[in-house]
């Protein structure tokens, strides 16, 4: 049974990598949770902004917080890297998939992200490794 669960499981090495896997993984499940939410409320996608950022900053959170964790050291450096590459790519598919330009709104979003980020990259630093 220890066999399969190993050979059935994969690890990212990496901190950022595993970071932004689990940014975009979070994304995803808060994308769902909005849509939900707008789907069932009286809620407007024009007041959704506000919503977006907080999404935003909760992945990064969690992000940074694997990037720390994986990294050992060096936290805030490894959660900032990560949302930066995070929000970045959220800018870069915007464009491509939207056709939108950048705005005031891409910076707050960079700002944020990157914030966030590091701060969960000095807590997953601290935590142990056997979460």
């Amino acid at each position: 049974m220890h066999m399969i669960r190993r050979v059935l499981s994969f690890r990212i090495s990496n901190p950022i990598l595993s970071g932004l896997y689990y940014s975009f993984f979070w994304m995803m499940l808060g994308a769902l949770v909005l849509s939900l939410l707008l789907w069932s409320s009286g809620l407007r996608e024009e007041n959704l902004s506000r919503y977006v950022y907080v999404v935003h900053a909760i992945a990064a959170i969690l992000g940074g917080l694997v990037a720390g964790k994986r990294s050992g050291k060096r936290g805030w450096y490894h959660g900032g890297i990560t949302g930066i590459i995070y929000g970045l790519l959220i800018m870069i598919i915007g464009f491509l998939a939207l056709d939108s330009h950048l705005r005031a709104g891409d910076l707050a979003l960079l700002t944020t992200v990157f914030a966030s980020a590091a701060i969960g990259g000095m807590f997953g630093v601290n935590l142990k490794n056997n979460l």
